[in-house]
């Protein structure tokens, strides 16, 4: 799963970046324009079972943050995204765009004033324009493509264009829309940015973090929105979350009215987003969280460990993570009943511990 980090200059892009992944923002600088970190994904559930098989490995689920720079302030552009910036936006699962709305005379924002709100809706009309023109190079090569010789396929993708580009000239993204299967699979190679879930982080002040929710309140519109979540965080405070020991870590948080750091928050926006969901896998050599899409079938969630699991699938002995841990070991399980045998159009569901059956 890959996010990247867009925003405006001077957003503090960076410094959130630094936070997310733990590399400082001068290493951050070393790897160029584009740095690119795998964060692990913290899940108490993993470590629970650790504890319980000490495993020679832990493998936590990843997700892969990137940044991209915008221009340099000064150049006349509202926010620099170029149509090659734009198209490498194009190649992720999801967007994390961050708005200013700190001050800081020593660092004054590129539009000479500080107004998130119009940050947001700058950065959307360029994801909008760049999907309508994606649509208007598309739709004259199909229109001649049909004119030419019809063909069903064509005729139905020219179809769901034209819905999308009535929905974005009416200034919505596409990510409010919802298709069908089959118009899902004929629009997915496009790769609409307005189609990609979409976090926004509200760079706050410090002193504004203990009131998020009033500092929040002209977003409340775009949190609404489907496939859309609206996060306040302070990067700054972010960093030095990322500096403290353990034990003064619940202390600093509870100073600020923080409940959880924003890289836990963000993660879990989205994993909601994006409607993903974690299986466990365990034993002596290892336990891990496997990242699969809510609603994947038994058969499909095999082939993520490996094709010939999948192949050869025979069975999954499946028991809920809550259910495990109620009955302290897999043995008691079986005598409570808890574990399950399941079939290969078994829904897994998020926390299930899965043991895959299969003969090759």
């Amino acid at each position: 799963m890959k996010i990247c980090l867009v925003g405006p200059p001077l957003s503090g892009k960076t410094v959130l970046f630094a936070a997310l992944t733990g590399m400082a923002p001068a290493e951050a600088a070393a790897h160029g324009a584009e740095p690119v970190a795998v964060v692990k994904v913290p899940d108490d559930r993993v470590d629970r079972l650790a504890e319980i098989y000490k495993p020679k490995k832990k493998i936590q689920a990843t997700i892969e943050f990137s940044e991209l720079a915008g221009v340099a302030a000064g150049d006349g552009r509202k926010t620099g995204f170029s149509e090659q910036f734009l198209g490498k936006l194009r190649t992720v699962d999801a967007l994390l765009l961050v708005v200013r709305a700190f001050g800081d005379p020593a660092v004054p924002h590129p539009r000479e004033s500080v107004d998130p709100v119009r940050d947001l809706r700058d950065a959307e009309t360029e994801f909008l324009l760049s999907d309508l023109a994606v649509i208007e190079k598309r739709f004259d090569r199909l229109e001649k493509e049909i004119a030419a010789k019809k063909s069903d396929r064509d005729v139905r993708e020219l179809a769901v264009l034209k819905t999308c580009r009535a929905h974005l000239e009416a200034e919505r993204p596409l990510r409010l829309l919802e298709f069908k299967p089959d118009e899902e699979l004929l629009i997915r190679g496009y790769r609409f940015l307005t189609q990609k879930p979409l976090i926004v982080a509200v760079n706050l002040d410090e002193e504004d973090i203990r009131r998020e929710g009033e500092v929040l309140a002209p977003f409340a519109g775009w949190a609404e929105q489907a496939n859309t979540a609206v996060i306040g965080l302070s990067a700054r405070i972010e960093m030095e979350l990322r500096e403290l020991p353990n034990a003064e870590l619940k202390a600093f948080l509870a100073d600020y009215g923080i409940t959880r750091p924003a890289r836990e928050k963000l993660i879990a926006a989205t994993y909601r987003l994006m409607g993903l969901l974690s299986f466990f896998t365990v034993g002596q050599d290892e336990v891990k969280a496997w990242t699969i899409r809510d609603g994947t079938k038994a058969l499909a969630a095999a082939g993520e460990i490996h094709s010939d699991i999948e192949r050869g699938f025979i069975r999954a002995e499946v028991v809920p993570f809550s259910e495990f841990i109620a009955a302290g070991s897999m043995a008691e399980c079986r005598t409570r009943g808890t574990l399950r045998l399941e079939g290969k159009e078994y829904q897994v569901q998020d926390g299930d511990i899965i043991n895959f059956r299969f003969a090759v």
